[in-house]
């Protein structure tokens, strides 16, 4: 069993509340969620409006599934107009490690 999991640390463009980020933000989860098939929260930076920290996690048989995944969940969130991001992480963990 593999387990993976993604961090983006992100940008907010024109976002001036935490009421703004949200409309930005729970929307970006929501579909994250639907399409991937992954769990997803936002993980930091809750109380700054415009810098948030998101991370997506899943557990896959094989290690090649993992990556495909969580790499595909990078690409979306990077061509995603309304933020920039800064940075992306990935780790990955087999069960016997």
């Amino acid at each position: 069993m593999w387990i993976g999991w993604i961090e983006f640390d992100i940008l907010l463009g024109d976002v001036q509340s935490l009421k703004e980020k949200r409309s930005v933000i729970r929307p970006l989860l929501a579909e994250i969620r639907r399409r991937f098939d992954v769990s997803v929260a936002e993980v930091g930076d809750q109380d700054q409006y415009r810098r948030s920290q998101v991370g997506a996690g899943l557990v896959a048989a094989d290690r090649a599934h993992l990556i495909e995944v969580l790499d595909a969940v990078e690409r979306f969130v990077a061509a995603r107009p309304e933020f920039e991001l800064l940075s992306a992480r990935q780790r990955d963990h087999h069960s016997e490690d």
